[in-house]
């Protein structure tokens, strides 16, 4: 059942349309990316999405809701992690998660336990008293992310959360978003620009560009609808014959190049083909040291869909 339902989904600025007559729903209990390159329109969409800007035309539906219509009740339901980290320096990790707490209605035991359980979750309880101001960037995006899964939402946006921080930081973020979306059943928009993280984290994805949707769908149906397709590289010997016509069951498979020690193999479908690939191969009295599969990603496929980088 769709949690989120962005129905013909409009914003202009004057002449400059951000985004342009958008639609797709998010299932409760996934995870959903909105991918595409700076300027894309994500923090737009992100920003309507939240209640922060009203839309052009479309709607936005939540639980139910029309966001536009029911503000409050609809934003009761969103914790929002924003591009920009929203934090107040002068205070503490604990402090900071008490202001945002309370401006959700949280207080008393639940409060504390909340703000305990989130400094736990994000690796800052030790330095829970200190001064955001003392916090590298990293820290800073963790306690962000706390403050916006301090609630429980029922629907939890992402604006690219990971920019700008070292990798042990990114990693930590992810498994934290991985969790809460498996543990708490937590539905989550994950917006970015980085074609791993959307790969590893989500459940389907959607690819943006000049404020219109190109494709959406999970990954790998979207590299099938761009005639990608996977390469199994098989290390070993091989006997000296035509295996073009072995393989030619297997769906979209071609033979590529067939070396003394190397085999090159392209399929739609390499987990499912390489088991029977396998068997033909050492039937035929093949010897296999090694086998590789490389998997299309999401940034050939943008490349394939507009013809440019994806962080152009």
């Amino acid at each position: 059942m769709a949690l989120l339902e962005v129905i013909d989904l409009s914003k202009s600025f004057g002449e400059t349309v951000a985004v342009d007559d958008i639609s797709f729903d998010v299932e409760e209990g996934e995870i959903f990316g909105l991918l595409g390159p700076n300027g894309a329109g994500k923090s737009t969409t992100v920003s309507i999405l939240s209640g922060i800007l009203t839309p052009s035309r479309g709607k936005v539906v939540l639980a139910g809701m029309d966001v536009v219509h029911s503000p409050l009740a609809a934003k009761a339901m969103i914790g929002v992690v924003p591009q920009e980290v929203a934090l107040y320096d002068e205070l503490s990790a604990t402090e900071n998660l008490s202001f945002f707490g309370r401006l959700h209605g949280l207080s008393g035991p639940r409060l504390r336990e909340r703000i305990s359980s989130m400094l736990e979750t994000v690796g800052l309880g030790e330095r829970a008293r200190e001064p955001v101001k003392r916090y590298s960037g990293g820290m800073k995006r963790r306690l962000n992310l706390a403050i916006g899964l301090l609630h429980q939402p029922k629907i939890l946006i992402l604006d690219e959360p990971t920019v700008g921080i070292d990798p042990q930081g990114r990693v930590r973020i992810l498994e934290v978003v991985r969790r809460e979306a498996e543990s708490a059943s937590t539905t989550v928009l994950y917006t970015t620009h980085y074609m791993d993280e959307a790969e590893s984290l989500c459940d389907r994805v959607a690819i943006m560009d000049r404020g219109q949707i190109l494709v959406q769908g999970t990954v790998h149906d979207l590299k099938m609808q761009a005639g990608q397709k996977d390469v199994v590289k098989i290390a070993g010997s091989f006997p000296d014959e035509d295996f073009a016509s072995t393989f030619s069951d297997i769906a979209g498979s071609k033979v590529g190049t067939v070396k003394a020690e190397e085999m090159l193999i392209s399929v739609d479908d390499a987990k499912g083909a390489l088991p029977l690939i396998i068997d033909r191969l050492t039937s035929r009295g093949a010897s296999i040291r090694k086998v590789e599969v490389e998997e299309p990603t999401l940034e050939t496929l943008f490349i394939h869909l507009t013809g440019k980088e994806l962080r152009d």
